[in-house]
């Protein structure tokens, strides 16, 4: 008996080159930016309200009718807060974009819950009535410390999600 030829090798085939257009690369790009850009402001707006609900009276009669500076300034460090928080979310999503998108929501609104309840906090322990403060008419030196307060409580809360 003869022995059995060795099979021939043969080549493996190549692994076709997968190349992505640059058109489809850019809106690929711009589909995230213009997702993210929504949720962000959309957190944004969510972020406005619940500081309608912390700071006493309605916020956009006191802004554009009383032109109150400490409902104002309040407000203004609030939404910079949140804006901090969203962009923290943002940056440490990763992944897929539903999966990032989901986890920029989920980590947003966390975020803009702890910043509340961290902004009444601290106000409470400074003695700093926010209800008098959005009464008076004058920038008060109250409103400019907790201005920053809300704005250092927004950088932690960002770091923590990072």
């Amino acid at each position: 008996m003869s022995p059995t030829p060795a099979p021939a090798l043969t080549s493996v085939p190549a692994v076709p080159d997968v190349t992505i257009s640059l058109a489809e690369t850019l809106g690929r790009g711009a589909l995230a930016i213009a997702s993210y850009a929504a949720l962000g402001v959309i957190l944004l707006i969510v972020g406005f309200y619940v500081i309608d609900l912390v700071i006493p009276g309605k916020l956009s009669r006191l802004i554009k009718e009383e032109r109150n500076p400490n409902a104002t300034l309040l407000t203004g460090s609030g939404l910079a807060a949140v804006g901090l928080i969203v962009a923290a979310s943002i940056w440490s999503s990763g992944g897929a974009l539903h999966e990032g998108l989901l986890a920029t929501f989920v980590f947003g609104l966390v975020g803009i819950a702890v910043q509340t309840v961290a902004m009444v906090a601290f106000d409470k322990v400074a003695g700093i009535s926010v209800r008098e403060l959005v009464t008076e008419s004058e920038l008060q030196p109250g409103a400019r410390l907790l201005a920053v307060t809300h704005l250092a409580i927004g950088l932690i809360t960002a770091v923590a999600v990072i």
